[in-house]
């Protein structure tokens, strides 16, 4: 990059998959990252996960922040996964997961491919220094 460019704006889309209709934490760390200078896109309640797919490859994110607290995390983002794959565009995005997750299922989905597993009372400056330190570039 030449002195003159400045740094591209993270992107980032907030998601609520499934039938999860509590969208507080979602909310809030949408307001933190746009706080923080991202860019944020809010999916809206009651996405299934290819819509979710499509609003990301869409809007070209860099970060897919996927909120769930309905207890599918282990059904609803394996499937996100399969869909940003599907659409090559998981390498180019840091794939994250907030929610109520219990520590063994954080692990399968890491395995999976998420990059991080954030539970309630996470310091939202821990969240965002995450994004800034993986945030792939575009």
């Amino acid at each position: 990059m030449s002195a003159d460019q400045e740094p591209q704006s993270i992107r980032c889309l907030v998601a609520k998959v499934g039938l999860d209709g509590h969208d507080r934490g979602a909310h809030v760390i949408a307001r933190a990252f746009r706080d923080a200078g991202f860019e944020v896109i809010y999916s809206g309640l009651h996405n299934a996960p290819d819509e979710i797919v499509q609003a990301a490859v869409q809007e070209d994110v860099n970060v897919l922040g996927i909120s769930i607290l309905s207890g599918a995390h282990n059904t609803l983002v394996p499937k996100v996964i399969e869909g940003l794959k599907e659409y090559d565009a998981f390498d180019d995005t840091l794939l994250l997961v907030g929610g109520v997750v219990p520590d063994d299922d954080k692990e399968e989905l890491k395995e999976a491919g998420v990059a991080e597993v954030f539970g309630p009372g996470t310091p939202m400056e821990q969240t965002i220094e995450f994004v800034r330190e993986n945030a792939p570039e575009r």
